[in-house]
């Protein structure tokens, strides 16, 4: 065996190592450790199985300075998805260990959900089903997305192509990064604006950036207040990054008129008001959970798990 290398993503934990995409590690002679199948790893899990690993195909979990502490062979750290800020990096360039992602290749999974939570909010189509699964017809005013006006925070992969599907809709797609970003050949391309412009014009507001690096909400109490009435927001991104308090009181004033996400503080979340809110839809994180998705991300978290540690042999 050329070593060991640890796979936590619940979509490969559940499938172990029958899964097709891990093969060419079993090729390459790496012996795969799972953590438990089809849940997040805890810190002591890791703290457990790291040890003698030279690699680690990793999920969303934390991966703190004190799990990193106990990585004494760790080369490498490849994320299945775009995002490293569950990863303590300042720990790891520490340690000499690189990281690496996976950007992209969850994108079209992640808009195409972000697109179906839009028409969820507008059409209230979970309180609908909820209502007739309970024996009673309850039917909720909607509104169409043509000509509602969508901001989109974050345009990289994911934010582009929610972009083209809601242009399709025939939908005006205003948009806000660190900075104006490339759209040639998206027709017709998308006005770059500030975050507070933003916030203000939108009827529906899709997140699709990492948490703040301090960890506070970017769609904080000032910002949820200055929405649009009734405006409907999408998180597919990071739980830290709305006010859950804000948003409660935000949906019950009808400041909000729906607030869907995908992605939570704790995985399963905890009950909580939020959560049980009739105008709250909920996905529980399937954003990038699809076959396509977690087949182009696997592979590429693979592809870069052999790059690295093919140079350091």
């Amino acid at each position: 065996m050329n070593g060991r290398i640890l796979i936590t993503p619940r979509s490969l934990t559940e499938a172990g190592a029958t899964a097709d995409v891990l093969r060419p590690l079993h090729n390459a002679g790496y012996d795969l450790v799972f953590s438990a199948p089809g849940r997040l790893p805890s810190g002591e899990e890791l703290a457990r199985l790291l040890p003698g690993c030279d690699g680690y195909l990793a999920g969303v979990e934390k991966i703190s300075a004190d799990v990193l502490n106990h990585a004494d062979t760790l080369k490498v750290i490849a994320r299945n998805g775009a995002g490293t800020d569950n990863v303590d990096l300042d720990a790891a360039r520490g340690r000499g260990i690189a990281v690496e992602r996976a950007a992209g290749a969850n994108a079209q999974g992640v808009a195409e959900l972000a697109l179906a939570l839009m028409l969820c909010g507008l059409r209230q189509i979970p309180a609908s089903h909820t209502a007739l699964r309970h024996g009673m017809w309850a039917r909720s005013l909607g509104r169409e997305a043509t000509g509602r006006n969508l901001g989109i925070v974050g345009f990289g992969a994911i934010g582009r192509r929610l972009a083209a599907a809601s242009v399709g809709l025939r939908m005006t797609v205003r948009y806000s990064d660190l900075a104006p970003v490339y759209t040639t050949g998206m027709d017709p391309a998308p006005e770059y604006t500030d975050l507070d412009s933003l916030v203000a014009a939108s009827d529906v507001i899709s997140l699709h950036v990492p948490a703040t690096p301090d960890g506070r909400p970017l769609l904080d109490v000032d910002r949820i207040a200055a929405l649009p009435q009734g405006a409907v927001v999408i998180n597919t991104a990071r739980a830290t990054l709305v006010d859950e308090a804000a948003m409660l009181d935000a949906l019950e004033n009808g400041q909000v008129g729906a607030y869907c996400t995908d992605v939570f503080a704790d995985e399963p979340p905890r009950p909580s008001d939020l959560l049980a809110h009739p105008r709250t839809v909920l996905s529980a994180h399937i954003g990038g959970y699809t076959e396509e998705s977690s087949t182009r991300a696997a592979a590429e978290a693979v592809h870069r798990l052999l790059a690295v540690l093919g140079a350091g042999r």
